[in-house]
Formats: structure tokens, C-alpha cells, sequence
């Protein structure tokens, strides 16, 4: 079965995140994940990566982590829905009030954070420094 993905951002989250609970129990796996919006002038994302230890923030939590969790999901045979909720640029995430960061839901804290939705709720997530872990993402998608 293939990963059906869906992009969404804080404008157009509500909408997307509605018809995606519609549609949870059709799915095998359902999963939230949140990234950083990418820098207009370098297209990367902004997230704040080690830097290779240097704090350099070149974005690699989020460019290390997505392309784990992509490969990991389409090489899946369950049928997988996942939204790519992009936070918005670094002023915006960096804001207390952040939508994201005060949702009863979500808590969130880092970017890039997974999470998985089942039963109308956060049944797990793997935060920011985690979520490139190939066992932890199948731990979390897979329950292995």
C-alpha cells in the first residue's frame, strides 16, 4: 500500500488535520510529522541541527530525520497516512503563543517531532533528537 502524504501548514492545518482524523480509521498507521519551513534563500530547512557539533545550525535534525522516516514509510506495505506540518520560519517557531506549542494535542517542543495519531489521540511520538532513529521509527510506526 502506498504512504499517502499531505502537506500542511499553520494556515491550512485545521483543514487537513480534520480529514485526515476522518479518514484515520481507514489506515493502518497514522502519523504527524513536524518540520521546519525551508529557508527561501538556501531552500533548507531552518531547523536547528548540531552543526556537526560546530553550532553551525545547518538544519540537519530535520534534513537527517525526514528522509529516514520517508524511506522507512514507503518501503512499508501498510497503508500509511501522513501529514508533513510544516511550523513556519524560525520568528514563528521560536514564538511561546506557537499554535503547536500550546495545542492541548501536540506539545510541542522540537522540530522535527513524529507523531503517531490512533483513537482520536497522541498515541507516541519520537522528539527532535530522536527521530532519526531507523529502530525507534519502527518502534513507533511499526510496533517493532
Amino acid at each position: 500500500m502506498p504512504v499517502k502524504i499531505v502537506d500542511a501548514t499553520i494556515t491550512n492545518f485545521e483543514t487537513v488535520f480534520d480529514k485526515f482524523k476522518s479518514e484515520a480509521s481507514q489506515k493502518k498507521c497514522n502519523l504527524i510529522l513536524f518540520l521546519a519551513d525551508n529557508e527561501p534563500g538556501t531552500n533548507r530547512s531552518w531547523c536547528p541541527g548540531l552543526g556537526l557539533g560546530l553550532g553551525l545550525g545547518l538544519g540537519l535534525d530535520c534534513v537527517r530525520a525526514e528522509p529516514v522516516i520517508l524511506n522507512k514509510l514507503e518501503a512499508s506495505s501498510h497503508d500509511i497516512a501522513l501529514i508533513r506540518a510544516y511550523v513556519g520560519d524560525r520568528p514563528t517557531w521560536r514564538n511561546p503563543q506557537h499554535p503547536w506549542r500550546q495545542d492541548s494535542n501536540f506539545k510541542l517542543t522540537g522540530v522535527p517531532t513524529l507523531i503517531r495519531w490512533e483513537d482520536h489521540s497522541v498515541k507516541g511520538r519520537l522528539e527532535d533528537h530522536e527521530a532519526h532513529v531507523e529502530k525507534k521509527i519502527d518502534a513507533l510506526v511499526f510496533g517493532k
